[in-house]
């Protein structure tokens, strides 16, 4: 008999039904709103009696850069809470919502794997509880009242030649990158350039995210910049009165949504931001609330450390006080030898040449995170079956060196019980834990300093460049008073540069920035390097293709 496939896994578990998950919380029934047996929303006013409690101890999880050869950071964040919860340790894990585009394009689903899941895995990598059709709708809201406004008189004076709010859609589509909309009369409004971004990368699903609860939701909202007036001056979704009505389309999706994992581990699931593109970390609602109902709080952010692991430091904690206790790096032996030249067809031979040549890549993560950000790291290798000995012992030999210990994780295929030598080092970590977080920049900085620091301090690029464009959009944010804001990097999430092929922990590369604009809801600045896009494309052959249901309802072909 072969090997199980993920959702095969996941559909012969038998689920708790989720008020018992609740309850391990403490969670009482009246703020518990159920979508079916097995997932709920949570209503975070919840949250009012538990303003003196202390937090739990933060791990965050993240990863070496991404490859064709996996790495399972999702995996390994489900696993590690498993396991501490096995070890009597009262657990919760918080993660992101997935994307469709990623789960019918090529990356699959983000439940995680094996034995090591959150269910109902098909639920959650799908229509979930609607949180992201919600986010869409009122991100087309406020692009269809741009529109209208324009077509009633432009009281507002837009400049279409500078609407810089897009639409949305949770889908890889490339077709719709650059658009013209408003053709053939002007019945139909005012013919323009246009285009579409995926959802996960709207400054919607940002705001949501960041948001503490409906009253500052609708201030951020407010705050969105859609453009530009003829006069040069910012246009606010504030002044188009959008705020109240997205709001509305947005107030259970503003709730955190409580599952369960395989070994019935409570797990919040809420937000997605993608973190090439976006700032890459569930939402601060569902961070706080697992930090006040767990003892440990085990969650991830997106792509490798260079990505959401920086942007949850240089972000996410700094807007809200977080600080991980323990920071997990993860890899695999297959990931840091494809870093060293392997191709993928061959990365099941032990090469330990190609292996000394990859390890830089994890060991340039491990001190971003210990020597930069200054929070106690521990290197979690996700084991596969070819890995040898002498491969293993060279990682831990390596890691050894910077003062980092290695375990070996097994959760993939033995669920919790193979996290247990990770959860072991991540609270002997956390419960000696005094580091304090070093932020890469400050934000009184100019914003081509703070882009500076991110490229030598974290990439360790030589230098910046800037094409005219980006250039005119700083001195322009700097001039309507943006300057102090945060920045939220757009790479390729392949390499610390923003040259996808320049894999392992490349030196004297310089990045280039195409385009800068402000995010004044979210409380940040995009800052678009190379050729990153904001809407995906399907690949050759799509995940879509291998999708299936059958007459009971059946899923197949999700991974």
């Amino acid at each position: 008999m072969g090997v199980k496939s993920d959702i095969e896994i996941a559909q012969e578990t038998q689920m708790e039904v989720i008020n018992r998950i609740a309850d391990k919380l403490e969670i009482a029934d009246e703020y518990v709103e159920n979508y079916g047996k097995y997932k709920a929303k949570i209503d975070y006013r919840m949250m009012q009696k538990y303003a003196d409690k202390p937090n739990g101890k933060l791990i965050l999880v993240t990863a070496i850069n991404p490859t064709p050869a996996g790495e399972g950071k999702t995996t390994t964040t489900v696993g590690l809470g498993d396991a501490l919860s096995a070890m009597g340790k009262k657990t919760v894990i918080a993660l992101r919502e997935p994307s469709l585009g990623p789960v019918f394009g090529v990356k699959g689903g983000a439940a995680g794997g094996g034995y090591a899941q959150v269910v109902p895995m098909e639920d959650i990598n799908l229509h979930f509880t609607g949180d992201m059709h919600a986010i869409g709708a009122a991100n087309n809201l406020l692009a269809a009242m741009i529109d209208n406004h324009i077509q009633q008189g432009n009281a507002l004076q837009i400049d279409v030649r500078r609407i810089t709010w897009k639409r949305c859609v949770d889908m890889n589509d490339r077709q719709l990158r650059y658009i013209v909309s408003g053709l053939n009369g002007k019945a139909n409004g005012m013919p323009r350039e246009d285009g579409f971004d995926i959802t996960v990368a709207s400054e919607i699903m940002a705001i949501l995210c960041l948001s503490k609860d409906i009253d500052d939701l609708k201030e951020k909202l407010s705050k969105i910049v859609i453009g530009y007036s003829y006069q040069d001056e910012p246009i606010t979704a504030g002044q188009l009165n959008a705020q109240g009505a997205m709001a509305a389309l947005l107030k259970d999706a503003l709730k955190p949504n409580l599952v369960q994992t395989l070994e019935k581990t409570p797990a919040f699931i809420h937000g997605g931001p993608f973190a090439n593109i976006a700032h890459g970390c569930n939402s601060i609602m569902a961070t706080s609330m697992a930090l006040k109902l767990g003892d440990y709080v085990v969650t991830e952010a997106g792509f490798g450390a260079d990505l959401g692991a920086e942007k949850f430091l240089d972000i996410k904690c700094r807007k809200t006080g977080f600080q991980p206790d323990v920071v997990v790096i993860v890899a695999t032996v297959r990931a840091l030898k494809y870093n060293g030249g392997v191709a993928k067809a061959d990365l099941n031979e032990e090469n330990l040449e190609a292996l000394e040549k990859g390890l830089p890549n994890l060991l340039r993560h491990i001190e971003n995170i210990t020597k930069g950000f200054g929070l106690p790291a521990v290197v979690a290798i996700n084991a596969f079956p070819t890995d040898t000995q002498k491969e293993l012992d060279l990682v831990y030999a390596k890691c050894k060196e910077l003062g980092v210990n290695v375990a070996l994780s097994e959760v993939w295929a033995k669920g919790g019980q193979g996290g247990l030598t990770l959860a072991e080092e991540v609270v002997r970590l956390a419960e000696s834990n005094t580091a304090k977080l070093n932020f890469t920049y400050e934000l009184e900085m100019p914003i081509k300093e703070k882009i500076g620091a991110i490229v030598s301090k974290i990439y360790h690029g030589s230098g910046v460049d800037y094409t005219p464009a980006a250039e005119k959009e700083i001195q322009q944010l700097e001039k309507l008073g943006y300057g102090d804001l945060p920045i939220c990097m757009a790479k390729t999430q392949y390499s610390f540069s923003d040259n996808a092929n320049l894999l392992g922990a490349p030196e004297d590369f310089r990045v280039t920035i195409s385009k800068v604009k402000v995010s004044a809801g979210a409380g940040f600045i995009v800052v678009y390097t190379g050729d990153i896009m904001t809407m995906p494309g399907l690949p050759k052959v799509p995940s879509a293709e291998k999708i299936d249901v059958d007459n009971n309802g059946k899923i197949s072909g999700l991974f």
